[in-house]
Formats: structure tokens, sequence, C-alpha cells
């Protein structure tokens, strides 16, 4: 039997990106010329619902599968066939810079006083370039996401790489991969965990500010 679907429309709103960020958002995909419309086919579904759907997903965690038509008014599978091409030709991390841009510029700008990062194992049972040997678990394959914050919890960088590398070897990468020019006037601070108690990294950090 199936499942009743107890989410109602309201709650998902809150995932919506704003417009004003929707509309940064939308340079960054590809344009696509709706031939199926033009040979009478199906219209193609709009961006900004399939990226209500994949920002849904991202949020909860929850299944691909989980998203009802009525939520974004396209389905589960839809959404995920687009989240699968984007993510293959390098659309989210166009989106991540444009993202930050709009965090710096219209939400108060970074807090670049204090900084954090940390890393946390996640399975990876298709496997992928992006995996190694899950250190807890030799038999499985897993993905190492690495994330670099503000004061305030906000992404500055993302870094994704296999289980099996070491945290330290990824801080250099956290740090300059940040999408924005970081201040050189400004007293910055860096907090991290034993993990990421080397030398090395300490004096690259120093380096940068």
């Amino acid at each position: 039997m199936k499942e009743p679907n107890t989410t109602n429309k309201k709650s998902v709103d809150y995932f919506r990106p704003p417009r004003t960020l929707w509309r940064k958002l939308k340079k960054c995909l590809p344009k696509k010329r709706n031939k199926s419309a033009r040979r009478g086919g199906r219209p193609r579904v709009s961006d900004r619902a399939v990226v209500n759907g994949i920002w849904y997903v991202l949020w909860t965690g929850c299944q691909w599968k989980a998203i009802h038509k009525d939520w974004f008014g396209v389905s589960s599978s839809v959404i995920h066939q687009r989240f699968q091409l984007w993510r293959k030709t390098g659309v989210f991390e166009k989106l991540m810079k444009r993202m930050v841009q709009y965090y710096a510029r219209e939400r108060g700008g970074v807090g670049w006083r204090w900084q954090a990062m940390d890393s946390k194992n996640s399975p990876a049972p298709l496997g992928g370039q992006k995996t190694g040997k899950n250190p807890t678990d030799r038999g499985k394959q897993g993905a190492k996401i690495n994330l670099l914050v503000d004061e305030r919890g906000a992404p500055l960088s993302v870094v994704l790489t296999g289980a099996n590398r070491h945290a330290k070897v990824s801080a250099v990468d956290l740090i300059v991969s940040i999408v924005l020019k970081r201040p050189a006037n400004k007293e910055q601070h860096l907090c991290a965990d034993k993990a990421y108690d080397a030398s090395d990294v300490r004096e690259f950090a120093a380096s940068e500010g």
C-alpha cells in the first residue's frame, strides 16, 4: 500500500531559493532549446522547479523517490536525472561560487574573523573517482566531505575526497579553493580539530593570513 503524503505544500516552500538568489543561480545553468515542444511533445520542466527539488533533497537528506510531484510540480525521476547531468558538467561548482558571492554581498558579508574546517566520512557504495577505502571498514568504499565555513557557519569551500585521504592533506585544498578573495587587512582565526594539527598546515594557514 502506498504511504500517504503527510508533507504539505507550505512546509516545502521553505526550501525554495529566494527570488534574488535564483536570478543569479539561473545564469549558471545550461541553456536548452525545447525541442520536444516544437515536435509536439511534453514541454521541458522548468529549471527552477528542479532546483527546488534538489535543494529539498540536499537539506533533508531524503531519498530522491520520496519527493512527491505535487510539491514542486516535477517528478522525482526528472529531478534526479537533471541533478546527475549538472553534476557531470560542473554546474554545482558554479552555483557554489554564485551562492557565496550572494551571501557576501546581500546577507551581511562573510564573517572572516572566525573560520572553521572539518570533514565527514560518507558511504559511497557505487564508487566513483572521489572514493577510497573507508578507514572504519576497509571492505567498503567511502567518500569524505571536507568543509570550511565562516563564523556564522556559511560554507566558503567544499572539497570531496576519498575516505582514506587524511584530513590535513585536504586542509590546503580547502583554504585555496575559497571562492572569494581573502581580505588581507582583517584579523582571521582558523579553528580545526587535532586531525589537522601539522606544521605544514599551520605554516600554510599563516601564509594565507
